[in-house]
């Protein structure tokens, strides 16, 4: 009780010295109007399930996406809709699966870390994914390019004797480049433009 009471009475400065990546700790040195900020600080990070295969009513006539690691493999699209199994309501229900909404960024936690995807459409994912729910302090394609580019910090933070794994909560510890959305959407227009160029120079040769 008094360590939530100790959280509760932080002023708005704490709270935001807490959420700020030291500067000792810091990739590189960002413009002044940007801060360095963990994952966890700025949005809800979710973790997904597996319906039992040994129930035929959790899957049979499912319409609820339902996308694993698997469905990522070779997948070069930037949003995604579904995979290649569906789930039923009460398969959703009985597992620790979870519907994640719209523009819900999607991360493959394991086998392999580094997968990245955004829901074109509400769907849920196995428990191979930490998924970044919508926030409005940046864009969904900012931060897809962000972990997509970051492979070698997320599995840092990674953990496993057989294999890796980034749990929520290291996941929370990721540091992130927060910059202005205007700024956010200058990036992203100009990592898209420079891969468009890239796909027709493939294309020409």
């Amino acid at each position: 009780m008094a360590r939530g009471k100790k959280k509760e009475t932080l002023t708005p400065e704490e709270r935001l010295q807490a959420a700020l990546v030291p500067e000792s700790e810091q990739s590189y040195k960002v413009p002044g109007n940007w801060c360095w900020t963990r994952l966890g600080a700025i949005t809800e990070i979710v973790g997904g399930g597996t319906p039992s295969s040994n129930t035929p009513e959790y899957y049979s006539g499912g319409t609820i996406p339902w996308i694993s690691p698997a469905d990522l493999s070779g997948y070069t699209d930037i949003y995604i809709s579904k995979g290649a199994k569906n789930i039923t309501a009460l398969g959703l229900e009985k597992s620790s699966a979870k519907m994640l909404p719209i523009n819900t960024v999607c991360l493959s936690s394991r086998a392999p870390i580094g997968y990245v995807v955004i829901a074109e459409n509400p769907l849920c994912t196995n428990q191979g994914f930490k998924s970044f729910l919508p926030a409005l302090c940046y864009l969904p394609r900012y931060l897809y390019w962000y972990l997509k580019g970051n492979k070698e910090l997320l599995e840092s933070y990674a953990s496993g004797t057989t294999f890796l794994e980034l749990s929520a909560s290291k996941a929370g510890l990721v540091e992130f480049p927060l910059a202005p959305l205007a700024e956010q959407q200058r990036i992203v227009d100009c990592i898209e433009s420079l891969f468009a160029k890239l796909g027709e120079a493939k294309q020409k040769a």
